[in-house]
């Protein structure tokens, strides 16, 4: 105890001041920049010369929940400057071990000891994407990575390509000039195309609506994060478990005609997916990977695409750029080659994930008492491995903060500094199976955008994001359209 309450007071004593962190512009000091009483996660075992895990429990009751959902990024960047990358943070009735910086996620991510498991997502969104792929462990994740790896092929995501491309064609010009909130908009067309491509259905024809489908999705992916964590009427985790009730009735309905049919579209391939010891899914097993892959494919779809749109928005000769590449094409709907070669969008996309990843936070849970960079993690801590820090570490990046879409060129190559510097999509055995569909359809769109329409924002216009569940822009990217 002597050694932790030393441990405590240096920590104390080499704090940074609470402008040592850029913050943004509306933080409430009070909250972010309080000094709460610091406390070890556990007591190391005698004699293992590690040290405790220290953090504090935040405000009362709610514990720093509302910042981490309302500051994101600065609230994350706070916490590493105040407590380096392994510390613990009280939030949703729990203490959260966050690990940040590329070493202490490597330690998670690379898993060689087997001490992190995916439990820590089931206490965040079990209920509400109950044995998704990314719920999964070990042999039984190897097992399920399989049998899906088969509808992730090169052959089939040159079909997807080609089914994407007219909806996100139509979808685009549907908009017209003026100044719609773009994420939105992206958003509902997103839907459409993950409609149409992973289950063949126009999307105006399902007897559920895309409306409806799309508010379940929105419902239960925010209720992870929410702070009272019952089915209140008219609270989000109620309205998650509705969401979820809808998807499974959604996919559910179809799933028949699926098993039966020879479909070329995403649920067929997983229907049909069989590996060479003769594995399959089962009916549970698809209903439970549609919702969890639709979620997937069109949420963080969208979130990029919004990104880049606004980064290009903000560098008119960054969008000019890759508008030129685009119109080489042709008029033609590109193909996977023609999506390929498009290195401007590449370039851009990449940096727009570093910037803005899309999903921010990765849950483990530890199986058995473990270490990390010298710290005593407990059995059945609850983890947060985060990309952010990594994405913004001095030691990885020049000038961190700047947009700076060549950092990724062949003559730089700043995300090779790490093996984890750069890690929107994860790592390790969970790393996310559908990056490649997903990076094709955001290129396809943003390709279709070029050729469409010029946009611009203000000047002086940064967007706030929220990030109740995935990072949102809170006013819906107002952006102004005009015919090139």
């Amino acid at each position: 105890m002597a050694g932790t309450a030393a441990r405590i007071a240096a920590l104390r004593e080499r704090m940074p001041p609470l402008t040592a962190v850029p913050l943004p512009r509306a933080v409430d000091e009070r909250w972010l920049g309080a000094r709460f009483p610091v406390r070890a996660l556990a007591e190391p075992p005698s004699g293992s010369g590690l040290a405790p895990v220290l953090g504090d429990d935040g405000p009362p009751v709610v514990g720093h929940a509302p910042d981490m959902m309302r500051f994101g990024l600065e609230f994350t960047m706070r916490r590493f400057a105040q407590y380096g990358p392994v510390y613990w943070t009280g939030a949703f009735g729990r203490r959260i071990v966050s690990l940040s910086g590329p070493e202490a996620t490597r330690i998670a991510l690379v898993n060689k000891d087997k001490a992190f498991s995916q439990e820590g997502w089931k206490f965040f969104i079990e209920r509400f994407f109950d044995r998704g792929l990314m719920l999964l462990d070990f042999g039984e994740h190897r097992l399920h990575r399989g049998i899906m790896q088969q509808a992730f092929t090169r052959e089939r995501l040159a079909g997807y390509v080609t089914q994407m491309g007219p909806p996100l064609r139509e979808g685009v010009r549907a908009w017209g000039a003026g100044g719609p909130r773009l994420y939105w908009a992206l958003k509902q067309l997103t839907l459409d195309v993950a409609t149409r491509v992973f289950m063949a259905l126009p999307a105006e024809s399902d007897e559920f609506g895309t409306a409806r489908i799309n508010r379940a999705f929105v419902s239960a992916v925010r209720a992870g994060t929410a702070i009272v964590r019952y089915p209140v009427p008219g609270g989000r985790w109620a309205a998650g478990l509705r969401g979820r009730r809808l998807l499974e009735n959604y996919f559910g309905a179809s799933l028949p005609a699926k098993r039966a049919a020879d479909g070329d579209d995403l649920f067929s391939a997983l229907c049909q997916a069989t590996t060479e010891d003769g594995d399959r899914f089962g009916d549970a097993d698809i209903v439970n990977h549609m919702i969890f892959l639709m979620m997937a494919a069109h949420d963080t779809t969208t979130i990029t695409s919004s990104a880049m749109a606004y980064y290009l928005a903000k560098h008119p000769e960054w969008q000019e750029r890759a508008r030129a590449e685009s119109l080489r094409l042709g008029d033609d709907l590109p193909d996977i080659e023609a999506l390929e070669s498009l290195e401007t969008l590449d370039l851009v996309m990449k940096e727009a994930l570093r910037l803005r990843a899309p999903v921010p936070s990765l849950a483990r849970m530890t199986t058995k008492d473990t270490e990390v960079l010298g710290h005593y993690l407990p059995a059945g801590a609850l983890v947060a491995v985060s990309p952010t820090v990594n994405h913004f570490s001095p030691e990885c990046w020049t000038d961190p903060m700047r947009f700076d879409p060549p950092r990724f060129g062949p003559d730089r190559r700043e995300d090779k500094t790490h093996r984890f510097a750069w890690m929107p999509f994860g790592g390790g055995a969970h790393k996310c199976i559908g990056l490649r569909f997903g990076g094709l359809e955001v290129k396809a769109l943003l390709h279709e955008m070029l050729r469409t329409y010029r946009w611009s924002v203000p000047a002086d216009y940064t967007p706030k994001w929220d990030y109740v569940s995935l990072p949102v822009p809170t006013d819906g990217l107002p952006v102004q359209l005009t015919y090139r």
